[in-house]
């Protein structure tokens, strides 16, 4: 009889076992899944960015939902400046600015730095007036890293992101001749560089999007500032 009670056991034991080992297995491969990351098709070339969802999360939801969505197709990278940065995703090639969602909590306190070949969110002087504009760093730009909370110029500017492929095309836009246009009183590229299309690696790419209504004024980027000296990443938009 005890035997029989062993073998018992052992055989309702067995399967429990079996499946309290498995569980690691599905954990580390829930935790081992890649990066998403995003195709930019520019008028210069490919852009291809690796995303950073476990060190700026609420950055990446709303870049991507921006991607999904079909934003930034048929806007411009408006704004070049050599040594320093490439910013766009709000304007039309007509530099009209796109209808943004609302704005995303700044994350620029996640440890990561604003070096070359990162993206980052641009934003006005509010720290948290992020939505769809975002720049390249051209160079080491440390100084728009996270200092500390006391103010907009400390707070920095949330990295979310990396270029995995395509720094070329980023150094060949920054290498356009500029001009003022339109609103910007200067570093506008020229020709124009557009954003054909941006997709999620492995999602089908949306439909191209349809010319969205004006931004209120309140969330019109304010022009950057001639040369002489190297303005913030700006965008309230």
């Amino acid at each position: 009889m005890s035997k029989f009670l062993l073998a018992t056991l052992l055989l309702i034991l067995s399967p429990t076992l079996a499946a309290q080992a498995a569980k690691p297995t599905s954990a580390t491969t829930a935790t081992t899944m890649p990066p998403p990351q995003v195709v930019l098709r520019t008028s210069q070339g490919d852009i291809t960015l690796e995303l950073y969802p476990d060190k700026a999360p609420k950055s990446v939801a709303n870049f991507l939902q921006y991607v999904r969505d079909g934003f930034y197709d048929g806007t411009v990278l408006h704004r070049a400046i050599p040594g320093y940065l490439v910013q766009g995703g709000l304007y039309t090639r007509d530099l009209q600015p796109k209808r943004t969602r609302s704005a995303v909590a700044n994350e620029a306190d996640n440890g990561l730095s604003n070096l070359r070949g990162t993206v980052a969110v641009a934003r006005g002087a509010d720290p948290n007036s992020g939505t769809a504009q975002f720049f390249f760093n051209l160079v080491d730009n440390r100084r728009l890293d996270f200092v500390g909370t006391q103010s907009g110029l400390t707070w920095g500017y949330t990295v979310f992101g990396k270029v995995i492929k395509g720094m070329d095309v980023v150094d060949k836009i920054a290498a356009l001749p500029t001009r003022p246009l339109g609103p910007f009183a200067g570093d506008v590229p020229d020709p124009l560089v557009l954003i054909k299309s941006a997709h999620v690696v492995g999602e089908e790419a949306p439909p191209p999007a349809a010319t969205a209504a004006p931004a209120a004024a309140a969330s019109i980027a304010p022009a950057p500032k001639p040369r002489r000296k190297a303005a913030k990443p700006t965008g309230k938009g």
